[in-house]
């Protein structure tokens, strides 16, 4: 199984938080839908022969910025190019407000069968401050829509810990998400990451983080909510009605292949080896183009300990945890006794669960599942 992810980096505008690698520059956007057609092709020989396509994802950035047209063709070169399964699941991202009736009349000219959309808040004045293009009302009429037109699969995503939000007011995010019914929803702790104009504002002491008491409060309510709701808790941030999980996330958790194609794009082998398109729209353009030799592209080979590593952060984000039976099969004897070394203090203070050989979070190690995944780790 193996899984295809299109980066486009177009935003109308720059989100307050947003560090993924997207650019305002509007004017490329042909060009570089015919780059990506071209890296596809170049990159054929990196698919294996026999793989099947669980996924296609396009995301960004924010695809739904593409004209219906461009998007259109980019699906259907996709597809020639990959051959998915009859049931292989096809993302795109959109913003709420470009979700219009004739967005939606080019999408079903497509096999697109998911949408998913960065709602973040019902909540009009943060959505502002987010510098978020749509409105609450928006969000509501595009999921109305998508549903009226056969979309059965849409995804949502949400945040908390906005600067000056209350317990009160996430609940009413979650209780909006939920009136909704979409099958899938994803929610997120607000991060300051460096260098975004979020960020810059709590440093300049304009705004505060939430507290870390306040944040458990907000995740905790999520998945009560939600679990009432029948939502089924899958990884960390996910939640999805029963039979309704993202395929091509839970890929990415399970260590499969994936080809990922644009600027900023990432990609793995499903092996030891990772690749990583530079960030840079021009970068990317010239070299697909021919105008110039440099790579636009950088290769790095895990090591072992990369490999067990990484294993052991992507499945402890998922509910099912991993198997110490594969850990041993996979990474060997002396790295399965590290492990099991490394567990011992997280099971007697209840931040890990273990039923016969799987080992995952429990609810209240979610909570802090960087500090307990990185004491599994080994060092170099």
């Amino acid at each position: 199984m193996a899984s295809v992810y299109i980066h486009i980096p177009f935003c109308q505008s720059r989100c307050l938080y947003c560090d993924f690698y997207s650019t305002t520059h509007v004017a490329q956007k042909e060009q570089y839908v015919d780059c990506l057609i071209r890296e596809m092709e170049e990159r054929k020989s990196e698919w294996p022969s026999r793989a099947r396509t669980l996924s296609i994802y396009i995301g960004g950035g924010t695809p739904s910025t593409l004209p219906p047209s461009m998007l259109v063709r980019l699906i259907n070169a996709t597809q020639q190019r990959f051959n998915p399964e009859v049931d292989a699941e096809i993302t795109v991202e959109a913003n709420p407000d470009d979700v219009t009736p004739e967005w939606i009349e080019a999408i079903k000219q497509t096999p697109v069968n998911r949408i998913s959309m960065g709602v973040q808040t019902f909540d009009d004045a943060k959505l502002k401050f987010l510098r978020r293009r749509h409105n609450a009302t928006q969000a509501r009429e595009a999921v109305k829509r998508l549903k009226d037109a056969g979309y059965t699969n849409i995804s949502i995503d949400l945040i908390y810990g906005l600067p000056h939000q209350t317990l009160q007011e996430w609940e009413h995010d979650v209780d909006e998400a939920i009136a909704l019914d979409v099958p899938h929803l994803s929610a997120y702790s607000l991060m300051f990451e460096e260098g975004t104009p979020l960020t810059r504002l709590l440093e300049e002491g304009k705004i505060k983080e939430m507290e870390d008491e306040e944040s458990w409060r907000c995740y905790d309510l999520l998945c009560k909510k939600l679990h009432d709701a029948g939502y089924e808790h899958y990884e960390i941030s996910n939640f999805a009605k029963p039979g309704m999980h993202s395929r091509h996330n839970s890929a990415y958790w399970q260590g499969t292949l994936y080809l990922g194609f644009g600027a900023g794009a990432h990609s793995y082998n499903g092996k030891n080896v990772r690749r990583a398109n530079l960030p840079s729209l021009n970068q990317y353009i010239e070299a697909l183009s021919g105008n110039n030799s440099y790579p636009y592209f950088e290769l790095e080979k895990l090591s072992p300990t990369d490999l067990y590593n990484e294993y052991v952060m992507t499945r402890l984000r998922t509910s099912s945890g991993f198997s110490t039976d594969e850990l041993a099969k996979r990474f060997g004897h002396n790295t399965l006794q590290h492990c099991l070394q490394a567990m011992k203090p997280h099971l007697q203070q209840g931040n890990l669960l273990q039923n016969g050989t799987q080992v995952a979070l429990s609810p209240q190690g979610v909570f802090i599942s960087n500090e307990v995944i990185s004491d599994l780790f080994l060092d170099e």
